[in-house]
């Protein structure tokens, strides 16, 4: 029930996956509101078997406090997401609906991973090889200390390596100048921590000019930059490819909804969150990363990383 198109494209997106998988082992549970849904369920008859219908009686909206809807709204599609998570009911759960209800059902029902600080949040930021970067924080950590940025850049290189197949990824401090040294103080005080961190492949500092290269694999900034950055990439796509009708390869790797959504990185169980202006192919997107995620064992790997000693 989440996103500015639901039900309607979060079912679409439902029935374009079914079409493009046929793996017996993926099951989705739906949940929503059955009278909202009822005009679009006829495009997943073919799929009888592949899906469980959940009723939920309430809708949290976009612009709703987080942590009161959550409360209020029990039988809310993000509640009962997250109960399901919470009981083992379900292995992961992805939605486009109120990203703070999301971190607030991440964070007070299925926790975050002992050892870590604060979970995080991360993009793909298309390059110009026609492969990405992992850009993290992106937004739900606008003031950090050098020592949360020391978790993400080994947060994202996990999933770098478990989830995206990346052996080894490069990862970057996010700054004002190559050379050690520059930079605020969080990125003075982060870059001697990060270059003496074992088992992270540190590359050094990451202009803004070499976000959409390929010279690293993982970008760590704190939440504030990395939002800006994710933001501006977005309205590159729109004001060219939406607004003035450029047609470009390099410009369609731009299209958010090619990757799906935001992982959660940090907590005991897998939510991705989605944009709330997500469509069909968006939503399909992130229900093929939730089942990547789950057969990956990222989590698993993340646990016995910062599992704090005896």
């Amino acid at each position: 029930m989440g996103g500015d198109y639901a039900p309607a494209e979060a079912i679409k997106g439902v029935e374009m996956f079914f079409n493009s998988s046929n793996d017996p082992d993926i099951h989705l549970l739906l949940i929503g509101e059955p009278e909202a849904a009822a005009p679009y369920m006829s495009a997943l008859a073919p799929f009888e078997g592949r899906f469980t219908l959940i009723e939920s009686s309430e809708t949290i909206g976009m612009h709703e406090h987080p942590t009161k809807a959550m409360k209020e709204k029990p039988n809310s599609s993000i509640a009962l997401g997250f109960g399901l998570l919470h009981k083992k009911a379900a292995d992961a759960f992805i939605s486009a609906g109120n990203t703070g209800a999301m971190l607030v059902g991440a964070m007070y029902s299925v926790k975050a991973i002992e050892g870590i600080l604060r979970p995080t949040i991360a993009v793909k930021v298309p390059r110009v090889d026609g492969k990405f970067n992992l850009l993290l924080d992106v937004g739900i950590n606008a003031d950090c200390k050098p020592e949360h940025l020391v978790q993400f850049a080994q947060l994202g290189s996990f999933y770098a390596e478990y989830v995206l197949g990346i052996p080894k990824p490069r990862v970057a401090l996010i700054n004002i100048g190559e050379e050690e040294g520059k930079g605020n103080l969080l990125a003075q005080a982060t870059y001697p921590l990060l270059k003496e961190l074992p088992g992270i492949n540190f590359a050094g500092n990451a202009e803004g000019r070499d976000i959409f290269l390929d010279k690293f694999d993982v970008l760590v900034c704190e939440g504030f930059v990395g939002n800006v950055v994710m933001k501006m990439a977005e309205s590159v796509y729109d004001i060219f490819r939406e607004q003035r009708g450029v047609r470009d390869e390099l410009l369609e790797t731009f299209n958010f909804e090619i990757y799906g959504g935001t992982p959660i990185l940090g907590i005991n169980s897998p939510a991705i969150i989605g944009h709330g202006i997500s469509k069909a192919l968006a939503f399909c997107n992130m229900i093929d990363l939730a089942s990547r995620f789950i057969s990956s064992n990222l989590i698993g790997a993340i646990k016995t990383h910062f599992k704090q000693p005896e």
